[in-house]
Parts: C-alpha cells; structure tokens; sequence
C-alpha cells in the first residue's frame, strides 16, 4: 500500500510572519502584495533563502529559480559562452543560457556578463561562474514570466568594496593568547552589529564561513580580527549588499555571535 502523498505548506503565512521579523512590525502595502504574488504564483519560500528583500524591493535568488525550474520540471538548461564577447586577460566573461520549460519549447534565452567592476570582491576569479548564473536566472525568469530581478544580478550586490591606501585597523590586541575571546574584538564584533542594525545569528554563520572553520571558537585571533574589518569596511559602504549576504544564511540554527 502506498503511503500517502505529504500536502506541500503553502508559504504565504510563513513568509509574511518572517517578513515582519526580519523588516520590523507592519509591512508597507506594497511591499505585501509583492510578497503575496511572489508567494502564490511561484512559491518562493522566505526561510529557504529564496527571496531577499534589498532597497525597499523583492528579489529572488539564484536558488529560488532553481528550484521552480525543478517543481515545474524544466526539461533543460543549455549555457555556451560568447567567444565574442570575452577577454580572459580581463576576467570579463559573458554567457548565454537557453531555459527549455518543456521538451516542445523553442527556449527562452538570457544572457549574463561578470568583470571585476561589477562583481563583489568576494568572488574575484570566479567571474565565469557568475556570468553563467546570471544567465541561467534571467533565461528562467524569462521562461516562468518572473517580472522581478535576481539578487545576482542587481549592483548593489556586486559593488565591489574599495580599499583605501590605509586600511582601517583594529585597536592593538594583547599577545597572549589566541584573541578568540578578546574582550576588545568582541566589543568590537558588538559594536557593528548593533550600528548596522545585524542579526548576530546570521553574523555568526558568515564569520564561520569566512574563516573557514566548522565553529567560531576554531578560528585564530587573525582571523578573527580579519573578519570584523571586513565586515565594517562592508556595512559602511554597502548595507544593503550585507544584508543580502547574511539572509543568505536564514534557516540556518546558529547561537547567537
């Protein structure tokens, strides 16, 4: 006997509630009916890092247009890059990508560039990879009628940040010791999430991942230190580009920072 089939949630109320965590008590009109089309139409779930709220306006994520092409059953996505168009010397790349909803359609086809200009600094080297993504979303928001940008796609996202010819640095730190615990990082640490108006939660899972280790309390002193200037020099310049990293992070269960 077969099991019975689980009824899929349906994200609206899941997306509203944490809609208001993350933006704060009621939602602006507009802002709502995004979200409710966004909701119903496609399913984009919130919680899964499907959708990013950035400047006042929805975006859907990389993920996102995925995982519709995999519930609507997308029968294929073909990328080819545009010899034309390309200089490796630059890292300047684009791509094409042909989004094919079922196996009778023509294709839908969008195109993704990515130079060191117009990429975040946190993926320098890697400009191919984001050309691809950037066509793949457009190809698919083109093939399921999504009127609304990806986040990879926007500027905000990919400004890179400019260093200045004397980097900001951290006060002196004691020599004993790894630093992990220093009261004056921490403070630090402290400082900017509460200026920049954070969630230590999601600042936590970013710093363990910039520091590549598996928990925070693994990480040295130097790396540490390295990733709170990072983190500043970020949300002074960027916010909204830092926002967008961290929600990237939501679903995870984190302890606080």
């Amino acid at each position: 006997m077969n099991a019975p089939k689980r009824k899929t949630r349906h994200p609206l109320r899941d997306n509203l509630r944490l809609a208001r965590q993350l933006l704060g008590g009621t939602l602006p009109t507009r802002v709502v009916k995004s979200l409710e089309t966004l909701s119903n139409d496609f399913h984009f779930s919130l919680s899964n890092g499907e959708l990013q709220f950035i400047g006042g306006c929805w975006y859907v994520t990389h993920t996102g247009l995925i995982r519709l092409a995999r519930r609507k059953r997308c029968s294929a996505i073909h990328v080819e890059v545009v010899d034309s168009l390309c200089d490796s010397a630059a890292s300047r790349f684009v791509l094409k990508a042909t989004a094919y909803p079922s196996k009778n359609s023509s294709g839908f086809v969008g195109y993704g560039d990515a130079d060191p200009s117009n990429v975040s600094f946190l993926v320098h080297g890697a400009e191919m990879r984001v050309a691809e993504t950037r066509a793949v979303n457009r190809a698919l928001r083109k093939a399921y009628g999504i009127g609304i940008c990806s986040v990879e796609e926007i500027g905000s996202f990919a400004q890179p940040s400019q260093s200045s010819s004397e980097p900001k640095k951290l006060p002196p730190q004691p020599a004993n010791g790894n630093g992990r615990g220093s009261p004056k990082v921490r403070d630090r640490l402290c400082q900017i999430i509460r200026q920049h108006q954070l969630d230590p939660n999601l600042v936590k899972s970013y710093a363990t991942d910039f520091c590549s280790v598996k928990a925070l309390r693994d990480a040295t002193r130097e790396q540490v230190e390295s990733f709170v200037t990072h983190l500043s020099d970020w949300a002074e310049k960027d916010r909204n580009a830092l926002l967008c990293q961290l929600n990237s992070y939501l679903g995870q269960k984190e302890g606080a920072a």
